[in-house]
């Protein structure tokens, strides 16, 4: 027992040790999304802040492909040292697990989860040329022809596509998903007219919107946009029920020392109240969420699976 209590506590040392040194080098932030991605511009805001916070340069490292699993996978391998974060969104440590049979990781037991950093509405765009102004215009042709319409994404997975998932599932039509490689691609697949709708993170397209090569139809949040405060949401449009924001945050392979995750959560959501991070996440329609511990967002990813995962299961859709 004696010998037991000797090594925990050496243990113990050890950690507080490691934590009160921590960081004496860069720490590598993994972004499993392309460069100009709403979760990337989120990303280098906090990158920026956090580097400052912390004496050391924070590197963003984006890697794309597989809708994020192989960039989050690569992750989960990394050393629990506390050099390397992870960007996670609801596509990556959620909607995967529900659409990949073998994603390359687990989002509970491979990773502490550190802190949220704000969730993002999606709009409902569509060609300018296309004669359709409302939700129900858009169901009406997505019925019309039955599996045919098609709608492009940033990739599967990703909360373009569920938005569509879940529109499929709230209003009864069947549409042909188009997965591009990137986000910016997908939404040029609206613009150029090489398919008929998308849903994307209202940021990303606000340019397209403005500039007149996109058409926004609807917002997915519950209250209207400050970016576009004339779109109608879905809910006021009919959809009853319907309401997709998606989140982001921050999270550590598993067994990084609790000392450093509480550190990290601590900066970032210092960091997030900032003015003029606030300033800058608002103009990017980010919204914040509450200053949660890592614990309460630990909590969250288990929530969202146990709610997402059946409701991906039912629809068919699937990575494979």
């Amino acid at each position: 027992m004696k010998r037991f209590l000797l090594a925990a506590a050496l243990i113990a040392f050890s950690t507080a040790a490691t934590a009160q040194s921590w960081p004496t080098k860069p720490i590598r932030m993994i972004v499993p999304l392309a460069p100009g991605a709403t979760a990337d511009i989120v990303a280098r805001i906090y990158a920026d802040e956090l580097g400052k916070a912390l004496g050391q340069t924070i590197v963003v490292d984006n890697k794309t492909g597989a809708g994020g699993t192989i960039a989050t996978a690569e992750a989960s391998r990394a050393p629990a040292d506390g050099y390397t974060m992870l960007l996670i969104s609801q596509g990556t440590v959620v909607f995967n697990i529900g659409l990949y049979a073998k994603p390359g990781y687990d989002p509970v037991k491979d990773f502490d989860a550190v802190a949220v950093a704000g969730a993002v509405s999606n709009v409902l765009v569509v060609h300018p040329d296309n004669p359709a102004k409302t939700v129900a215009d858009v169901i009406a042709q997505a019925k019309a022809k039955p599996g045919e319409m098609t709608y492009s994404s940033g990739g599967t997975g990703t909360s373009h596509h569920m938005s569509a998932v879940l529109f499929e599932r709230d209003t009864g039509v069947k549409m042909q998903h188009v997965p591009y490689r990137t986000t910016p691609a997908g939404i040029m697949g609206v613009a150029n007219g090489e398919v008929a709708m998308g849903f994307f993170n209202t940021p990303t397209v606000i340019g397209q919107i403005k500039g007149g090569k996109l058409k926004a139809i609807a917002i997915t949040s519950e209250q209207r946009s400050e970016l576009l405060p004339d779109v109608p949401t879905m809910v006021e449009q009919g959809v009853k029920g319907y309401v997709f924001n998606t989140w982001m945050g921050f999270a550590v392979p598993k067994g990084v020392p609790a000392p450093v995750v509480n550190r990290l959560n601590a900066e970032l959501i210092r960091i997030a109240r900032l003015p003029a991070v606030l300033e800058k996440t608002r103009a990017q329609g980010i919204d914040m969420m509450p200053p949660d511990p890592p614990a309460a967002v630990d909590r969250l990813i288990r929530d969202e699976l146990a709610l997402w995962v059946p409701i991906i299961k039912a629809s068919g859709a699937s990575a494979e």
